[in-house]
């Protein structure tokens, strides 16, 4: 059975301003999502899931969907709220989503094989799916055995404001030991620096950092729950609290339950965290495209 690729495509686009994940940015209108859709199939993914909202299921499955009939077999999956374990149930004036390890969640009844978990509007390259493909497939059957693509922080950076990362400690063995999330990670001349707490301080150069880019074996649904529970039970009441993926892998490594390789990507990043990033995007693709690396039109 070949690996999945589960598609985190809930999210609001809040600084970005509307549904980037529909947004077309290649020369032939192609999202993003496009993209990381074409280099999973060549890297010999056999199935995509999506998780969206219930609030643009249509306008989704009629602008990117549709595109993939005859191409892959598709599921989609909701993030909603309200779907809480345990019979908890959220605060009423709650709106903001519980975050990516819940929305991770939703795929539960439908993925039984080893799978990768990506953002919908963050380009990874053709050679971390690739890398990602080949460590799904050595895991095939077994249990707890986890990866990350790790990226170069040079290499994950917006002209265009700060961007949030997800700092990786690794060990000799090339595995995880702990993912510190930083916020206001930006370039200034030749050096990285962040803001914390409206001060300038500087930031590893050559840190590797998370994008979002994990593998896992389907154990990893059981893990999510027991530690979504006792998020719920501390968090359930509140507004804004989120269940994050580095939450649930750092608590699992720290306690020796699972290995996480980190596997180092060549690969450059781009994406629209701005509005201001698209015009660079829209022009990454052309390039691409101009060199051969992707065809005119995906599907």
């Amino acid at each position: 059975m070949k690996p999945t690729l589960f598609i985190l495509a809930a999210g609001m686009g809040s600084r970005y301003g509307g549904l980037k994940q529909l947004d077309g940015v290649g020369p032939s209108g192609d999202t993003i999502m496009d993209y990381s859709v074409y280099d999973a199939l060549r890297a010999g993914f056999g199935k995509i899931v999506f998780v969206i909202r219930h609030d643009f299921e249509k306008e989704f499955r009629e602008k990117v969907i549709s595109k993939y009939e005859g191409h892959v077999p598709v599921e989609v999956v909701f993030q909603d709220i309200n779907n809480l374990p345990g019979g908890y149930l959220p605060n009423p004036e709650r709106v903001k989503p519980w975050g990516t390890n819940h929305a991770v969640l939703m795929g539960k009844d439908v993925i039984k094989e080893p799978f990768a978990v990506i953002n919908a509007d963050d380009y990874y390259g053709v050679d971390s799916f690739r890398i990602l493909a080949d460590f799904l497939r050595s895991v095939k059957g077994k249990k707890d055995c986890y990866c990350m693509i790790g990226f170069k922080i040079g290499n994950t950076l917006s002209e265009n404001g700060g961007v949030s990362r997800g700092l990786c400690s690794v060990d000799e063995n090339g595995n995880l030991t702990g993912v510190k999330e930083c916020h206001g990670i930006e370039k200034k001349g030749d050096n990285v620096i962040q803001i914390v707490d409206e001060k300038v301080v500087p930031f590893p150069s050559d840190g590797t950092v998370s994008m979002n880019m994990w593998g896992f074996t389907p154990d990893y649904f059981d893990y999510s729950v027991e530690s979504f529970l006792r998020f719920l039970e501390a968090h359930h009441d509140e507004l804004k609290s989120e269940f994050y993926i580095p939450t649930v892998v750092n608590e699992l490594i720290q306690s020796g339950k699972v290995s996480l390789k980190v596997l180092e990507t060549p690969s450059k990043w781009f994406g629209v965290t701005y509005a201001a990033d698209r015009p660079a995007t829209v022009e990454q693709f052309r390039k691409l495209v101009d060199e051969g690396v992707y065809p005119e039109k995906l599907f």
